[in-house]
């Protein structure tokens, strides 16, 4: 017998998860936004994110966004997460200096104030 995702890892026991960190990647299926967790968490890397695309649209592939998530289980599926606030995904302000160099290119240098 095959154990799920969920009995490996026991912090999958949990319905809620708060301060979740995900990565929007490009989905060659369908051409479009997606997003992933991120690895050094509590949750594995790679589970799917479920949110609107038209709010993750806005910003480039690689941009992290954190969320509220609620880990969704069905049946003979891997499990995935979807947002809890659905209206209200932002990216994450932990991440600015890199979302900032996905934006304008990895050789940007963010301005520093003049003294």
């Amino acid at each position: 017998m095959q154990l799920s995702l969920v009995d490996e890892i026991p912090e999958l026991s949990k319905s809620f998860f708060l301060d979740v960190f995900a990565e929007a990647v490009l989905d060659a299926n369908n051409a479009s936004m997606r997003l992933e967790t991120i690895d050094g968490q509590q949750v594995p890397c790679d589970l799917k994110v479920s949110v609107p695309r038209k709010f993750i649209s806005k910003f480039p592939e690689g941009t992290i966004y954190k969320l509220d998530t609620r880990l969704i289980r069905k049946n003979g599926r891997k499990p995935y997460f979807i947002a809890v606030n659905r209206k209200n995904v932002r990216r994450a302000m932990e991440f600015f200096e890199y979302n900032l160099k996905v934006q304008n290119g990895f050789d940007y240098i963010p301005p520093t104030k003049k003294r």
